[in-house]
């Protein structure tokens, strides 16, 4: 198992550990409705490190990029950043990613940690552009600052002024005396914040520096558990439960990142899927009872027939209900359609409802 930086920092502030894409993870700290809440309320500091992170340049580097994202790479100027998917060949996704434009023929792509070496062959194969790969995975690392005083907290550490960085967008700049750290107005929790990049010999330098700056706006630590959680609430997808390499992003409602004024893996399928519309779709639920659903959990019909699965579920910390995505079957993926989640052999009732579900 792969160790980030900051294991030893995490050991140190009692966090329970698992296993996490190879990696040893701090699941949690005090506590994952603590920490959920400390996100929305006040501000968490995330270490995901474990994320891949690729440099792509070079003439060749637009145009390698554009053949293997659905997005279009020609919408980013510099200093912008962009999610995007990679499709395969069989309309399904190999990773969901975010493209950052650092300058002209010059690239930064930060993928899944599960899928490092997969997305790294997966864009290498198709690389006849003459593009320049360079993996950065092991040498970095990623610190996420999350919360409504996330950027209050980070901007007592920088000369950057983090309110001239618009959402999705990114800036070079020095944190806590480090330098040439990336400072991204991005995250996966819906409350607001940045998410910093930088070498891995300044990871505790950097974590304590932000824990203490923000030790009076009531900063936490944070873990996976409740990165899940957070992510859940904005209906976020997870690479491997709501996205992978048999669903297609018309199938997740990822229409949105797929652009059909270029040519790109899949292209076809993409389009014949958005005219003729699609069977199966990502939705979102509210259970309209007790329960809580969770990953694999059958989805039914009044009558007890299958109509799809739940692919993420949780108790809402925010909400105090069940609520998750799920592939469901044509006509019922309609919003308010009633749906049954199977939880222990019971059928709960369900609505399906439009995410983000706060």
């Amino acid at each position: 198992m792969k160790k980030t930086a900051l294991y030893d920092k995490h050991v140190s502030l009692g966090a329970k550990i698992v296993p996490f894409a190879g990696f040893e993870m701090p699941v949690q700290y005090s506590g994952v409705t603590e920490e959920h809440f400390a996100v929305r309320e006040k501000a968490g500091l995330f270490d995901v490190s474990h994320m891949g992170q690729f440099f792509i340049e070079g003439p060749g580097s637009k145009d390698l990029l554009q053949f293997v994202t659905t997005n279009n790479v020609d919408a980013l100027e510099n200093g912008k950043a962009q999610y995007s998917c990679l499709p395969n060949e069989n309309g399904g996704i190999v990773d969901d990613l975010i493209v950052y434009k650092m300058e002209d023929d010059k690239y930064f792509v930060v993928v899944n940690a599960s899928n490092i070496e997969k997305d790294w062959n997966h864009i290498s194969k198709y690389n006849t552009f003459g593009a320049q790969m360079t993996n950065a995975s092991d040498e970095m690392s990623l610190l996420a600052i999350q919360g409504p005083r996330a950027t209050e907290i980070l901007q007592k550490l920088t000369e950057t002024n983090l309110s001239e960085i618009p959402y999705y967008h990114f800036a070079l700049g020095s944190v806590a005396g480090v330098n040439n750290v990336i400072i991204s107005n991005t995250g996966y929790t819906g409350s607001g914040g940045f998410e910093i990049y930088f070498n891995n010999e300044n990871a505790e330098q950097l974590w304590d520096a932000i824990i203490n700056a923000g030790e009076a706006e009531g900063i936490v630590p944070a873990g996976l558990a409740a990165r899940d959680t957070l992510r859940l609430e904005k209906g976020f997808c997870l690479y491997g439960n709501d996205i992978d390499d048999t669903t297609s992003p018309i199938e997740a409602g990822l229409g949105w990142i797929t652009k059909f004024d270029k040519d790109f893996v899949s292209k076809d399928t993409f389009a014949k899927q958005k005219e003729e519309g699609i069977t199966r779709k990502l939705v979102g639920f509210e259970l309209q009872d007790k329960g809580v659903p969770r990953h694999d959990y059958p989805v039914v019909d009044a009558e007890g027939n299958v109509i799809g699965k739940v692919t993420s579920g949780t108790q809402s910390p925010m909400k105090k209900i069940g609520l998750g995505l799920a592939y469901v079957d044509q006509p019922h993926f309609k919003l308010g359609s009633e749906i049954f989640i199977q939880v222990r052999n019971k059928n709960i009732p369900a609505k399906v409802v439009k995410a983000p579900f706060i």
